[in-house]
């Protein structure tokens, strides 16, 4: 096998490779750092490269290791602790803070053996749909690098679509895991809430869970397992699945009841090719002998985009408040980029009553959204509203908050998975017409991970998707 072709096999293969001594760890680990050495000027999906540690923790995987993803790379985004190593946050307001620990997710991912070779980039505090800050500059699309990989895992994202990792850590507060799927290419799953642990930061997290960045859905299924569960001393968790999430999404889903809608909750426009992509998909459901059903849930509720900006930005404006402790201080005046500090400035606004009260109005509306959802397996939408951004679109309104509705406009689809709970996953069913990937999403059941992982599968054996390459990649 071609050494160009080794990061876009799936990590099970490269772990077995590993472990029976056809392949070792070094060989993978090197492969990748020669192409993000190859690429990632063009593409700038990282914030640091580990090489010499990288190269150490590979030459440790001896033939025969039984962790289940001995030797193989990864990175993780940086907005998680990596032990030793800075946490920007895509933010000059970080600085260059080290934290001393692990994050659960990365300290799993240690566990199962992978090998961290890097860390990936961010928009500012994971705030916008884009990854492209003042601190570190545009991550650029390896399908067409004058447009957006997606945010807020867009770094992630844009490495393994290039083929400098196989896989790479992700997380999702409002799609920020299945936009940069739908935009490069991947699949991306938000499991469901409480599912992964946010330890040891957090009890729990209402918007937020980790993940992954993967080509199929069956390594998406692999890590599920490997991540999933609680920590000691988390508020509260997922139930236990009945059986392994791998073993799961290679079972038939039987026959299921499906809603499919291109309807949004704002009334949002949506391209054509978008809601075209969302009509086949469902067309090639029925095919499969599933029952197809026109529907929409009850999410036209006014105001409910102000309530949800009255949970997320106090949830991004709580690792502001969090870095001006580390730091000592407050922002200074052009610190922070024009739209993080509109979104800043407004989270402070609200007083602790407000944000208690829109939180419960919000999960009364999550409540009236699950309940509409039971008569259903899944739901049907687009991933997105529209074709990856061109890159400096949501900086070029003179109002920042303009931006920040600008981005919604572009993904009203991904948040409301994140307000109710519900696990939902993109997958890269289509592409559009200049090439470009074109995702879909289905919404499952609430912890209902296996179900909708075995749903994506059979879709995915119907219309493979693994074998396409960003065109950066392909000519690297």
């Amino acid at each position: 096998m071609p050494d160009d072709d080794l990061l876009f096999r799936p990590v099970t293969e490269l772990a077995a490779r590993i472990r029976s001594g056809e392949l070792s760890s070094r060989e993978v680990v090197q492969a990748s750092l020669d192409r993000i050495e190859a690429v990632n000027p063009a593409v700038n999906a990282f914030v640091d490269v580990f090489a010499e540690e990288a190269l150490a923790a590979a030459d440790a995987v001896a033939p025969g290791d039984e962790r289940p993803f001995a030797g193989v790379p990864i990175g993780i985004k940086n907005n998680r602790p990596v032990a030793g190593k800075r946490l920007t946050l895509g933010a000059d307001f970080a600085g260059d803070f080290v934290p001393p620990y692990d994050n659960n997710a990365t300290a799993k991912l240690r566990e199962a053996g992978f090998v961290i070779v890097g860390t990936t980039t961010l928009p500012e505090f994971g705030l916008l749909p884009t990854t492209e800050t003042k601190r570190f500059g545009p991550t650029r699309n390896p399908w067409d690098p004058s447009r957006t990989p997606g945010g807020s895992s867009g770094g992630s994202a844009a490495a393994v679509a290039a083929g400098m990792l196989p896989i790479a850590h992700a997380n999702d507060g409002g799609g920020s895991t299945r936009i940069p799927a739908a935009c490069c290419g991947l699949v991306g799953l938000k499991p469901q809430r409480g599912r992964i642990s946010n330890a040891p930061e957090a009890g729990e997290v209402f918007l937020v869970q980790d993940g992954v960045l993967t080509r199929t859905v069956q390594e998406t299924a692999e890590l599920l397992d490997v991540l999933a569960g609680p920590v000691l001393g988390d508020a509260s968790w997922a139930p236990p699945p009945a059986e392994p999430f791998a073993v799961a999404a290679r079972r038939e889903p039987g026959r299921l009841r499906i809603a499919v809608t291109t309807e949004t909750a704002t009334g949002t426009p949506v391209s054509d090719e978008d809601v075209r992509a969302t009509r086949a998909t469902a067309e090639l459901l029925a095919s499969l002998g599933h029952e197809v059903v026109e529907d929409a849930p009850p999410w036209a509720v006014p105001g409910v985009l102000e309530l949800f900006t009255a949970s997320f930005g106090p949830a991004v404006s709580s690792v502001i408040a969090l870095m001006t402790v580390i730091n000592g201080r407050e922002p200074a005046e052009g610190e922070l980029e024009p739209i993080t500090a509109a979104v800043y400035g407004l989270s402070k606004s609200i007083d602790a009553v407000s944000a208690l009260g829109a939180g419960y109005q919000l999960q009364a509306f999550a409540r009236a959204i699950v309940q509409w959802t039971a008569q259903y397996d899944a739901l049907l939408t687009p991933s997105l509203a529209e074709a990856p951004l061109e890159l400096g679109t949501l900086q070029a309104f003179e109002n920042p908050m303009d931006g920040f509705t600008r981005s919604g406009a572009f993904t009203p689809y991904a948040a409301m998975s994140n307000i109710t709970g519900s696990p939902a996953i993109s997958l890269p069913l289509h592409q559009r017409e200049d090439g470009l990937p074109l995702g879909v999403q289905l919404v499952g059941q609430p912890a209902g991970e296996g179900a909708l992982l075995a749903l994506a599968a059979q879709l995915e054996a119907a219309l493979p998707w693994a074998d396409r390459r960003a065109p950066l990649a392909a000519t690297a």
